[in-house]
């Protein structure tokens, strides 16, 4: 197969490096070519640290087999590449029952992948399209991985281990086109070496080390708890004679809560590869997960591989192979994903064509995550959510995310002295830019709570409110005898229950006079 040169010029960065250009319908490989190792020989790729701090939380990292809006590709790597990801975008669109995000470089690029959709039958009135360049077709390696924060998605990006900068870019691109907040993972990564299911457990290989080589394991697993909430096991990774890339997501593939999919390698026995992956399924088996072995093959410098596979929805795409010494265990593979995904529908799709460029369909896509609220925004609110104390006057900023199946056009901001029982506005229409700085009322309360009510295109509502109390140390309010900012019932029995002298602290003498009386009860009913 002719592969397109990856270089063909080289621009001067600002340092006065010679860095990589990717020319329109090069076919560069997954891993890195000899011009980009040696770029990064020279200019090591450094991960962006404190640029964000982690969520607030509660976080659920999606896995890919929970449900999804929408699959995202980058539309790359010329015309038979093309064709593979237009297969996928027919099944994506009809028997997965998802959008399609496409990034495309320009609009008659949008053109021609609508054309090449449409005639393999896909639901073009379901592809929508980022016009923004990319690099490469890697998606999975430089894309959005998505969180749940709260009830409204999120976006975490990583600094793409490849010196590929509109590819390393698009994660901005896409909180824009999405509307989702973005958290910066303080590490070099690739995403295809990562793989996770829905209860919290992800798996990557030691890769992740020499990536971020400033940083310990330990450090490293940490910052994944932090912006992820995950747990992640590190294995060995692949040698390079077998997997140029390394990554997880060429061996190991979750399928559900229960069943992790495992290549198996019966024609390259006692391999390097063998030996890391059977311990894996093993230790998998042992914890009562089900594992099913589905053959790869190491031929020709090339690791054919079905675990490489995509889920969405009720759909499951994995490749086919012609190569003779290969195609023979395309059945065994189709067989494989039914015992694992028995409810859904397989779709094997031709993948010669970039087999031999070190990765597959998991590599070239990215899920997106179903909106939880259906037609209604989701709102978290991030801060005040309770605890603090406030000095009347003081300064105090609101953060929060939105999330809707359209947009959130604008937010109403409230704030509660009774632990919301009744809401007074704060701001009536402010827009959705997650930020606020509240000017706190000269009121007097240990009840305080902040609630956001964001409002979509059609007047849908959504809203979330502080999780606990906040206090207002403002001036106090008259019949006030409790100190909740309020004057009700609960102050008359404050003064009932203390009636009489007062000896030491006595919140019921309203007016100082050392005593609880008929005058502290009618400063109650007069400030009622």
């Amino acid at each position: 197969m002719f592969v397109t040169p990856l270089i063909s010029a080289f621009t001067v960065c600002a340092l006065g490096a010679l860095a990589p250009v990717y020319e329109e319908g090069a076919q560069t490989p997954r891993n890195m070519t000899k011009a980009e190792l040696r770029f990064v020989r020279d200019n090591p790729l450094v991960a962006l640290r404190g640029v964000t701090s982690p969520p607030t939380g509660p976080v659920h990292c999606v896995a890919e087999y929970e449900p999804m809006e929408a699959i995202l590709l980058a539309w790359e790597g010329g015309s038979s590449w093309e064709n593979i990801l237009a297969d996928m975008a027919a099944s994506i669109t009809t028997i997965g029952d998802a959008d399609v995000i496409i990034a495309v470089d320009s609009t008659s690029e949008q053109s021609g992948a609508l054309s090449k959709i449409n005639a393999r039958g896909g639901d073009t009135s379901r592809v929508r399209f980022l016009v923004r360049s990319t690099d490469t077709i890697w998606i999975r390696d430089y894309g959005p991985r998505y969180i749940y924060e709260g009830e409204c998605r999120a976006i975490v990006d990583h600094t793409y281990n490849r010196p590929r900068p509109n590819d390393n870019a698009l994660n901005d691109g896409m909180a824009d086109f999405m509307n989702h907040k973005i958290y910066e993972l303080p590490l070099v990564h690739g995403g295809g070496n990562f793989h996770l299911n829905a209860s919290d457990l992800g798996w990557a290989t030691e890769l992740i080390e020499n990536e971020n080589s400033d940083l310990s394991a330990e450090q490293i697993r940490d910052y994944w708890q932090e912006f992820q909430n995950l747990d992640v096991t590190l294995t060995d990774p692949f040698p390079t004679s077998v997997d140029s890339t390394q990554h997880i997501d060429m061996w190991m593939c979750w399928a559900s809560d229960t069943t992790c999919i495992i290549s198996d390698w019966p024609y390259n026995a006692g391999s390097t590869q063998e030996v890391i992956c059977d311990p894996v399924a093993q230790s998998l088996q042992l914890a009562g997960y089900t594992v099913i072995r589905i053959p790869a093959r190491s031929v020709s410098w090339t690791h054919y591989t079905y675990a490489n596979a995509v889920i969405c929805n009720d759909l499951v795409l994995v490749p086919s192979y012609t190569n003779s010494s290969v195609t023979q265990h395309n059945a065994e593979a189709i067989a494989g994903w039914k015992a694992a995904c028995p409810d859904k529908t397989i779709v094997p799709i031709p993948c010669q064509n970039i087999v031999t460029s070190a990765g597959v369909m998991h590599c070239i896509c990215m899920h997106i995550p179903e909106h939880k609220g259906g037609e209604s925004p989701t709102m978290y609110l991030q801060t005040p959510n309770g605890g603090a104390t406030y000095e009347a006057g003081a300064y105090v900023p609101i953060a929060w995310l939105s999330d809707d199946d359209e947009d959130v056009v604008s937010v109403a901001i409230q704030l509660s002295t009774d632990d919301g029982s009744s809401w007074t506005t704060v701001v009536e229409n402010t827009d959705d830019d997650g930020f606020y700085v509240w000017s706190v009322p000269d009121v007097f309360t240990n009840h305080g709570r902040i609630q956001i009510v964001g409002v979509d295109v059609d007047g849908n509502h959504g809203s979330d409110s502080s999780n606990n109390s906040f206090s207002i140390n403002g001036s106090s309010v008259p019949g006030d005898a409790n100190g909740d900012g309020l004057v009700n019932v609960s102050d008359i029995l404050v003064i009932v229950d203390s009636w009489g002298i007062c000896i030491g602290i006595c919140p019921g003498d309203l007016n100082n006079d050392g005593f609880v009386n008929v005058i502290d009860l009618l400063i109650v009913i007069d400030s009622w």
